[in-house]
């Protein structure tokens, strides 16, 4: 016998048509002091990192790593191969030269690079996610056509049921959606 359960409420999410309505109500959301919520949208919109106080990425940091990492295993492999495990001299050239080295060094920067920015990418970014409850919202499939989203969690300490609810409605949501989750 499957017992189903009831839905538990995982948020609320507010609809708008607005650019200038969403951002509004984006940075109304962060002054009353909510952590946990996100705003979706299908165009991008300028100002809202600001808006929302989004912290500067790590990404580039570490793509100069994964690049620094690169360039010096890519000489470190062609130092390797020509003056140690196998030195053959011809003409008197020496046995490591930084000129022939450059392709190699290139090629494992730039890969090391691209490898670490899209590791780096889905690691922050918590991907791949198959399940999200806004995905069994049915409004929400606006979200990618001509509607704004601002969403706050359940587990957001300020997030109270109705206080949430009528805070959204106030600022000019067109509707105000609960997203449960079974």
């Amino acid at each position: 016998m499957r017992v189903v359960s009831e839905p538990k409420l995982w948020g609320l999410a507010a609809e708008f048509s607005t650019v200038e309505a969403f951002l509004s109500a984006v940075e109304a959301c962060r002054k009353a002091g909510y952590t946990h919520f996100d705003a979706h949208a299908p165009i991008p919109v300028h100002g809202l990192d600001e808006a929302m106080e989004i912290k500067p990425s790590r990404l580039p940091k570490l793509v100069f790593l994964g690049g620094l990492s690169g360039c010096a295993l890519g000489l470190a492999l062609q130092w390797w191969t020509n003056a140690v495990d196998y030195p053959f001299r011809i003409s008197g050239k020496p046995l490591f030269a930084l000129p022939p080295a450059i392709p190699v060094v290139f090629e494992l920067t730039v890969l090391l690079s691209a490898v670490t920015a899209v590791i780096g990418l889905l690691v922050a970014n918590r991907q791949p996610e198959f399940y999200h409850p806004l995905f069994e919202l049915p409004a929400f499939a606006k979200g990618s056509d001509d509607r704004f989203f601002v969403v706050v969690e359940a587990r957001d300490p300020r997030f109270d049921p109705r206080g949430t609810r009528e805070f959204l409605q106030g600022l000019g949501a067109e509707a105000v959606h609960p997203v449960e989750v079974s």
